[in-house]
């Protein structure tokens, strides 16, 4: 299949770019495979499409604010991005303007932080040294900005609501570079009511890096390969997804983040196991999931490996009548927007 069957329009005003005023008030489509019938929902309604028994899972990952602002020699403004590190206090970033930062070039953030340009990378990456006065991470939560995706274009730029809004209610492993979005619309009494109905949550990790959004820059996707993506499974979870296996219960992911860890476990090993593992998968149309039963995710960005791993998950017939329709019933889009639940 071709990168171009996964493109759809969307109208700029339909990208939402402040979170509702309450997490839990987002609307909810939900899509049936079997079906393929449509419905209109709130999210509040999840607990109800639930089933006792259930096993959710959720990634308990936790953002860190990866968005310097600083300055050159020459007084030019400079943004850099954090997006793996390397070693200690060495990172690959990107940055704005990357043609004014050669290696050699120094960077000025903070009376406690400064940079310099390493080496550039081929796709356009830059590898960067930073020194700070007492722990770099410490350095890092007092200045750094969250890291808000591209499409998300204010006035005033960052909000500091943004801190709390732009982090699941269940964050807890500091290490990821955006938000595993399906996970902002929770509440703890949404939580409280999911329990309720006799379903068990499950906490994994994946720290979601650069690979997750990063283009597709191939037209042939039987080319394309989504970077790997480290994940950690305790062994609680792991007895409890196996028994759910076992006895032919539903797993339902909160998130394509957290499908693709469930995946990634169960294709290396046969089955579920504790501990830590690589989430190596690219899923495409003909992949047959192993893992997962029910999909709960955000509304993803044309052409995007996302959106081609959820529309694997449900048909991309489906998927895309899916999104004409929540197009002309004016849903919300992208990471603070509306979701979508896939039975």
């Amino acid at each position: 299949m071709k990168i171009s069957d996964f493109d759809y329009q969307l109208p700029d005003v339909l990208i939402a770019q402040e979170p509702l005023s309450a997490r839990q008030a987002s609307r909810m489509m939900v899509v049936d495979r079997v079906s393929s019938k449509i419905e209109d929902r709130m999210f509040t309604d999840l607990p109800d499409l639930l089933t006792p028994g259930d096993v959710l899972v959720v990634n308990n990952t936790k953002v860190f604010p990866a968005r310097l602002l600083g300055k050159s020699e020459t007084g030019a403004n400079v943004e850099i991005f954090l997006v793996r590190e390397l070693e200690d206090q060495v990172w690959e970033s990107l940055a704005k303007p990357t043609r004014r930062l050669p290696p050699g070039k120094r960077i000025l953030f903070d009376r406690d932080l400064s940079a310099e340009v390493i080496e550039r990378v081929p796709d356009g990456k830059l590898v960067i040294r930073f020194a700070a006065t007492g722990r770099f991470e410490d350095v890092l939560e007092r200045i750094g900005k969250t890291p808000l995706p591209p499409y998300i274009k204010r006035s005033d730029g960052t909000l500091e609501e943004d801190r709390t809004r732009y982090q699941t209610v269940y964050a807890k492993e500091r290490g990821s570079i955006a938000a595993p979005t399906a996970g902002l619309h929770f509440t703890d009494d949404v939580i409280a009511g999911i329990r309720a109905r006799g379903v068990e949550i499950i906490e994994i990790t994946l720290h979601v890096g650069y690979g997750t959004f990063e283009p597709v820059r191939v037209d042939d996707l039987a080319e394309h390969r989504v970077s790997p993506e480290n994940y950690e499974i305790d062994d609680r979870s792991a007895n409890l997804l196996g028994q759910a296996v076992a006895e032919r219960r539903r797993i339902v992911a909160v998130g394509t983040t957290t499908t693709r860890a469930l995946e990634s476990c169960v294709a290396n090993s046969g089955r579920f196991v504790a501990g830590r593992g690589t989430a190596d998968l690219t899923i495409t149309p003909g992949y047959e999931f192993k893992a997962v039963n029910s999909l709960l995710t955000n509304f993803h960005l044309p052409k995007s490996s996302l959106l081609i791993l959820v529309s694997t998950f449900a048909g991309r017939e489906l998927i895309m009548k899916a999104y004409e329709h929540a197009v002309a019933e004016r849903y919300r889009f992208y990471s603070y927007g509306d979701c979508m639940f896939i039975i």
